[in-house]
């Protein structure tokens, strides 16, 4: 039985990831936290989750609730998780990271926490997204220089990292297939007059609004047809049964860095 501390237990993704573990054979929840003065803090998390109690309370001590763990579920801010990894790595355990946002820097830091922790990153944990990043490389292959690259997100009006990291794994994954440097071809929105499109751009754009879960769009457009790749996120759900099976499998593996093509398998297919 894995033993998963789930990061941020009372937010919107923490309630649904507690729920999955809790529905999910060879898993349970053995801690979940809070940030000092959370209303949620002292409460049973399986109550806070709306599942009935577990008799595991959401508390504040990071340490306390990583030593009960075999992994940890981290979906809150870059800031707090590169706190948990710390502390992770001190203490060789195992996390699963879906914050978004991370800077350069800390980028390295996670890179280099890692020969001492094993940990799952991922910008999205939805299987059906993981399938679109291994989908975009190949076709971004076969249609080539001909097609237009524009990618356009849509995400609840909460969500505060833009583009969303999705949406720049799917413009990292496209440039590298094509050949191109993301950081001289990406254009992030366009306003007023241009001088037109050029060929090797990848526009990334950014929609905020009410309280969509996430939807991602990928269009390839070329002279007499335009193709597409679109995927729809109708619930958080999907994010924490994919979390969930990260940590599964990552409470096996030798520590190092991955992602979800390691967890679903389809590194180098």
């Amino acid at each position: 039985m894995i033993k998963i501390l789930v990061i941020g237990a009372a937010g919107r993704m923490g309630k649904t990831i507690v729920s999955c573990i809790n529905d999910t054979p060879g898993v349970e929840i053995a801690a979940g936290t809070e940030m000092p003065g959370s209303p949620a803090v002292g409460k049973d998390v399986g109550d806070v989750a709306g599942i009935g109690p577990k008799n595991v309370f959401i508390g504040t001590d990071l340490e306390k609730a990583l030593r009960a763990c075999d992994a940890a579920i981290d979906f809150s801010t870059p800031e707090s998780t590169m706190e948990t990894l710390r502390h992770a790595a001190r203490l060789g355990k195992a996390v699963v990271v879906g914050s978004t946002g991370f800077s350069a820097e800390q980028k390295k830091e996670i890179s280099d926490l890692c020969r001492d922790l094993r940990c799952v990153l991922a910008p999205n944990m939805s299987i059906g997204v993981n399938a679109v990043f291994k989908i975009s490389a190949d076709l971004a292959k076969v249609l080539g220089d001909a097609y237009d690259v524009e990618i356009v997100e849509a995400h609840h009006k909460f969500k505060k990292d833009a583009p969303s990291g999705t949406a720049m794994r799917i413009a990292e994954i496209v440039a590298q297939a094509l050949g191109r440097d993301l950081g001289e071809v990406g254009v992030y929105g366009r306003q007023g007059m241009t001088p037109g499109r050029s060929p090797k751009e990848i526009g990334v754009h950014t929609v905020r609004a009410g309280d969509i879960v996430g939807e991602h769009r990928l269009i390839f457009g070329g002279m007499g047809e335009t193709v597409e790749i679109v995927h729809r996120a109708q619930s958080r759900e999907t994010f924490a049964r994919g979390a969930v099976r990260a940590a599964q499998w990552v409470a096996g593996q030798p520590n190092g860095l991955y992602d979800m093509q390691d967890v679903l398998g389809l590194r180098g297919k």
